[in-house]
């Protein structure tokens, strides 16, 4: 059986129609049947990563020794046996070994570290097989399979989607945006980036909303996370600085003595007429005490003190020597989402009709100052950002959990960051949920770029909450809340230069609308919200540095590096 894959040279899955896919992938909408699977499975292997040739523990262990130093040391230790003097022959051969004994424990830590990466495919995977749902290993997917995702799914495989529904998945790991990506079934341009191909679902990507489904067109070492996986296999070890130093020390030395051994060897026995065999005693003698034996163990305990410091601060060192490299650092070229970022989106601003207010805090925990010109205040001071933060939580399919000391978010992480929002205001989350039921919904799609919920409380109070792209929600809107508590025409110019200046600080506007209702109103449609909405006020989100991050760039420009 010919891999599937092989015919499909010339044309990429993503300039491909969905249909297309399938046909090439001898597929059907309701799936394979077992015995394909089976076959195909036996053809393709299992769906995971590749672990790299290895070398023997042993082999890994005589490494440690291939070093000039080394090989003195062993020459000194031979000399000093002949001598009779066993007490220094032990003495070096117990530097050489734990020297050898560091090294090979460290870089054992550090390629069980790197190993991590092939841990990054699904252990589960939803699959149609023969029009019915089945829940496999993640491992027996093979090209061909229909796999059905769902928000907090991670892709199995990587997948052309054939159906979606507001379907988004976040792809930091691939692409090092923060901001899931809207998933369509459209094909894009063959020559598009790996962030535009909103047809495709890579493996060991988030899926943080919506449902979707698609083909499997590649597993295991063929899909992108394995390409990149592929990639560390072939990266070239370089020697360092203190390496090659030591090295050309190394050579040097061992020529010098070499050299003067022979000049006293051939003096005393020529012009000094000593005996041949007490010169030679003479000369091991002087060669072994010339040579510094604890140099190699005093390196390798300092690059090992330098590996076990920098692993503390959650650094991975592969090699001993790679440590010293640090100290000669004159460029740092660093990603941006996950690495100077949190990868956590924060809401930043806050703009009403009147003010402007900054937050602080971190992440999606939901605490943190709230400013306005530089001076803390309370939410409940201004009585519009409670009914801001009540239309996020309202307007929102996301939930926040406190797990293992760290709060992380199910669902958009967008929609995350705008309840950590409302818990910045003192509002309780879970209390508003339970006072005000969401009656109906129009999901937010990218056709009319915003979401709104009809909710109804306990005592028979109805309104619409709003949310979306301030250029869109703008177009809806007749009025805008005051400080007061009161409504006022709408003042377009005033809203999009703040849109704009917000923008312009590298943060994402969203903007926030109410619109009251009759308690008999039970439906939501569009031309409920097509006008007539009021403007409660835009919010900024950032995905913010880490605080290290500021701090460790600053010492860097110090140091005179350049970041």
């Amino acid at each position: 059986m010919q891999r599937l894959a092989a015919s499909q040279t010339k044309r990429e899955w993503h300039e491909m129609a969905s249909a297309e896919a399938i046909d090439a992938m001898s597929s059907h909408k309701n799936g394979l049947s077992s015995e394909e699977a089976a076959k195909r499975l036996s053809v393709y292997g299992p769906n995971r990563l590749p672990e790299p040739p290895k070398p023997h523990p042993l082999y890994r262990f005589l490494k440690q020794f291939h070093n000039i130093l080394i090989y003195v040391l062993l020459g000194s230790a031979a000399m000093t046996a002949m001598l009779g003097h066993v007490a220094d022959t032990f003495v070096i051969l117990a530097v050489v070994i734990v020297n050898a004994v560091i090294g090979f424990i460290q870089e054992g830590k550090a390629e069980q570290a790197m190993d991590a990466i092939r841990h990054m495919l699904a252990l589960k995977a939803s699959v149609l097989r023969e029009g019915m749902r089945h829940t496999v290993e993640g491992e027996k997917l093979v090209p061909g399979d229909i796999v059905l995702l769902e928000a907090g799914d991670k892709v199995p495989a990587d997948l052309r989607l054939l159906q979606v529904n507001s379907l988004q998945i976040q792809e930091a790991i691939l692409t090092g945006e923060s901001v899931p990506v809207k998933k369509d079934t459209r094909a894009v341009a063959m020559n598009s980036a790996l962030g535009d191909r909103v047809c495709m679902a890579y493996s060991g990507t988030l899926v943080t909303s919506g449902l979707g489904w698609g083909v499997v067109v590649a597993t295991g070492a063929d899909t992108e996370i394995g390409r990149i996986s592929g990639m560390l296999s072939t990266i070239e070890t370089l020697t360092t600085p203190l390496i090659t130093q030591m090295n050309v020390f190394a050579r040097w030395l061992t020529a010098l003595i070499l050299l003067i051994a022979a000049v006293v060897l051939v003096y005393g026995y020529f012009v000094g007429n000593f005996s041949f065999s007490e010169m030679l005693m003479a000369v091991v003698g002087l060669s072994v005490a010339a040579i510094p034996e604890g140099l190699p163990a005093v390196l390798t305990i300092t690059l090992a003190v330098g590996v076990q410091t920098m692993a503390r601060r959650n650094v991975i060192v592969r090699r001993l020597p790679a440590i010293e490299t640090l100290g000669a650092v004159s460029v740092i070229c660093t990603d941006k989402t996950g690495t100077l970022t949190c990868n956590e989106m924060m809401v930043a601003s806050v703009v009403t009709e009147a003010h402007v207010f900054s937050l602080g805090g971190m992440g999606y925990e939901p605490k943190g100052e709230i400013w306005l010109n530089a001076v803390a205040v309370s939410a409940n001071e201004h009585a519009i950002l409670n009914e801001l933060g009540h239309v996020a939580v309202l307007c929102n399919d996301a939930s926040l959990h406190h797990h293992n000391g760290s709060w992380v978010v199910v669902g958009d992480p967008m929609e995350g960051a705008l309840l950590a929002l409302t818990g910045k205001m003192g509002i309780d989350i879970q209390e508003e949920l339970s006072d005000w039921m969401r009656t109906d919904v129009i999901p937010f799609d990218a056709k009319h770029r915003f979401m709104a919920t009809l909710n109804h409380d306990h005592e028979n109070h109805a309104f619409i909450a709003v949310k979306g792209a301030p250029e869109q929600i703008f177009l809806m809107c007749a009025q805008q809340r005051t400080v007061a508590g009161k409504s006022e025409a709408f003042n377009a110019s005033y809203w999009h230069q703040q849109a704009e200046d917000i923008a312009a600080q590298g943060q994402r506007v969203l903007a926030f609308a109410v619109k009251s209702v009759p308690p008999d109103h039970t439906v939501l449609e569009f031309t409920d919200v097509e006008q007539g909405l009021t403007l409660i006020g835009v919010v900024g989100l950032i995905d913010p540095p880490r605080p290290e991050a500021i701090d460790a760039i600053a010492e860097c420009h110090t140091a005179g590096i350049r970041v």
